[in-house]
């Protein structure tokens, strides 16, 4: 029997060309034995979103973060300085921090081993009684880490290119919708665990054909015959003027609104400005095994409090826009299974309009290129 090798894969009709591609094939949302490779060769050494600078400004400060199945904290060190390591125990292995909060040591819950914010061992209990006992062996394992655009992202790849001249113009894109990022304040935070791939759920972001069908108010919130999604590299623009100043979505206080911009940014990751005071959410893609994903949505405004107006359009995603989206999404990878379906037509026309799928052959291309299948 012939063995074909892992790298080599049947991707039926996608091609180079978007305006005559499909989709990348079935098997891509369901299979482990691809997920596993996407691990290696897209999360491992892809730069992974962490948090926002607000979130890290007092010595002590820290957040954690999964990568797959690595766990990383990134914290503020008490000279100032901010540094993220893998998220174990240099003993046996117990995990040290979780979620996100405040530190003066590092505690593992385990032995009681401690640690000092820049990483080194501060004390184990009975090292001096054990022959041979080097601290400075013991140090926290320390992942590459970088500030980029208001935001924080760490690498697993320590010969991976600076995140800045990977993301191109990015940087400056969202600063001319939003021209003052790092000054806002974490807000709130929503979390949805989604029964589907994490491709999926990026697809349905990288597309607003669905939006006149699933999201009704979505269309009111903006004007979607100019909706426009650019490719750029490693990421991607979708752009839209304001909508109906009556929208059905929430409120927005007068005063000249802000257009709708969001950017997606390889691999997981998507940055949203909605209409109305300066804001910008962050749509966190996190795959937890080839069929289920988990999300955070996170909201940075002026103030940590939301206004009235900011709390309508943080329930607008909760209960409405959110739950639209899942609901889709879900559906899609239940298909997914069907013998009825192999690969889908791309529906990109001449005018690249609000309504064409051109995103998503971009991220397709930019996965079929990173598992060496295309």
């Amino acid at each position: 029997m012939n063995v074909i090798p892992r790298h080599v894969c049947d991707l039926g009709r996608f091609d180079a060309d978007p305006a005559k591609s499909y989709t990348i094939p079935a098997n891509y949302y369901t299979d482990p034995a691809i997920y596993a490779r996407e691990t290696q060769a897209i999360f491992f050494k892809a730069w992974n979103y962490a948090a926002h600078v607000s979130q890290l400004v007092a010595a002590g400060d820290y957040v954690t973060v999964r990568i797959a199945d690595q766990n990383i904290v990134v914290l503020r060190g008490q000279d100032g300085v901010l540094r993220a390591f893998y998220n174990v125990c240099s003993h046996r292995a117990h995990e040290l921090l979780q979620g996100c909060g405040h530190t003066g040591i590092i505690t593992c819950p385990y032995h009681a081993w401690t640690y000092h914010t820049d990483g080194r061992l501060r004390s184990a209990v009975g090292q001096k009684r054990v022959e041979g006992f080097a601290a400075e062996e013991f140090a926290l394992k320390q992942v590459r880490l970088e500030e980029y655009a208001g935001f924080v992202f760490v690498n697993l790849d320590t010969d991976a290119a600076p995140l800045h001249t990977q993301a191109g113009n990015l940087a400056d894109d969202i600063k001319g919708y939003c021209p003052d990022v790092p000054a806002l304040k974490f807000a709130h935070r929503l979390t949805y665990e989604i029964k589907a791939n994490w491709k999926n759920v990026v697809d349905n972001f990288l597309e607003c054909y669905h939006c006149s069908v699933a999201h009704p108010a979505f269309v009111d919130l903006v004007d979607i015959k100019n909706y426009r999604t650019k490719t750029h590299g490693l990421y991607s623009s979708h752009i839209s003027p304001p909508g109906r100043a009556d929208n059905t979505a929430y409120h927005i206080p007068e005063g000249p609104a802000s257009n709708f911009a969001a950017w997606w940014l390889w691999p997981n990751v998507t940055f949203n400005v909605f209409p109305g005071p300066a804001n910008i959410t962050v749509l966190h893609i996190q795959p937890t095994g080839p069929e289920t994903t988990l999300e955070h949505f996170d909201f940075f405004f002026v103030d940590s409090t939301p206004s009235e107006a900011e709390r309508q359009a943080i329930d607008y995603v909760d209960k409405v826009l959110q739950p639209e989206d899942i609901g889709l999404v879900e559906s899609v990878q239940r298909g997914l299974h069907s013998h009825g379906y192999t690969q889908g037509r791309l529906m990109v026309d001449k005018d690249l309009s609000h309504n064409s799928e051109h995103g998503l052959h971009h991220f397709h291309a930019l996965v079929l290129k990173s598992l060496g299948d295309f």
